[in-house]
């Protein structure tokens, strides 16, 4: 088995233990595009086999989020799993919709934005969460990153919470989006909830549960169904076909000229069979993944 496979990952376990899973299932290599917090649920591609060759061209996606924003409270991870450090009154007139849809227009495009204490980042050979364990104080430098929108779901005055939706580029945290949103309030507050429901082109209405995938093991035609293969993924690029001498050496590693444009190229042979991916640079063809 080649290609991706889109997890519903449930609350309350890592992404290492979903990739586990998998591995376990399969038997093949197996990898992933980027973490969730085990508080978070949602979309988490699932590299499969030689799927795992392509999480270079993954790890830049854009993302969605559904997120339940808690007012009135600090904890020191920003999320639900951390111990309260600071509580804080909650203006309820400010809690109606067109403030709240001010405040989140007011964070769309491009910011500086500091990471939570609590994160993998390393400084100094360290990260993050590791100075955070040990009450060390380390200086965090703000990150670039980009909002491209955010939209009010849903709100109560009476629980102090703002439900929105976010699509946001590579490197957002949310838990700290959702303190800098409190503040626009006079307040403090936290993650409650975390959903993610989009990465890249990977929506969570074609995703499945680890559940499901297990019991669904020996049903082929429900796994071809809903693994992405390597030539799908590809399928917005352009094709070359190769007769037998230009495969030889496309198949070991002899870069080929090709008179087309830089890019990249789904590879094919004489009798439209799918090979791989190759990359095109100053009109020479070298091979990138080969399946």
């Amino acid at each position: 088995m080649d290609g991706i496979v889109i997890i519903n990952k449930p609350k309350g376990c890592t992404s290492h233990d979903i990739v586990y899973k998998v591995k376990r299932m399969f038997n093949e290599k197996v990898g992933h595009t980027g973490t969730l917090d085990p508080m978070a649920e949602g979309v988490l591609p699932i590299l499969v086999g030689k799927g795992t060759l392509v999480s270079k061209y993954l790890i830049n996606h854009d993302k969605v989020y559904k997120v339940r924003l808690k007012l009135g409270i600090k904890t020191d991870t920003a999320d639900s799993e951390g111990n309260i450090i600071e509580e804080k009154l909650v203006d309820n007139h400010l809690l109606n919709e067109e403030y709240i849809i001010k405040v989140l227009q007011c964070f769309i495009g491009r910011q500086e934005q500091i990471p939570p204490i609590y994160s993998a980042i390393k400084v100094n050979g360290k990260k993050l969460y590791e100075y955070a364990r040990k009450g060390q104080d380390v200086e965090i430098k703000p990150r670039q990153i980009e909002i491209y929108d955010m939209k009010l779901i849903n709100y109560s005055k009476e629980d102090r919470e703002i439900q929105f939706q976010v699509f946001c580029g590579k490197g957002t945290y949310i838990r700290s989006l959702c303190e800098d949103v409190a503040k626009k309030f006079n307040t403090v507050g936290y993650m409650k909830e975390l959903q993610r429901i989009q990465v890249g082109e990977f929506k969570i209405e074609n995703s499945i549960t680890i559940k499901e995938l297990e019991q669904k093991l020996s049903d082929l035609d429900f796994i071809n169904e809903k693994l992405i293969s390597i030539e799908k993924l590809f399928k917005m690029y352009p094709k070359i076909e190769l007769n037998n001498n230009k495969l030889r050496h496309f198949l070991n590693g002899v870069r080929i000229t090709q008179k087309y444009d830089n890019g990249i190229y789904n590879i094919y042979t004489e009798n439209k069979k799918f090979v791989g991916i190759g990359i095109v640079e100053d009109n020479l063809l070298k091979r990138d993944i080969v399946i």
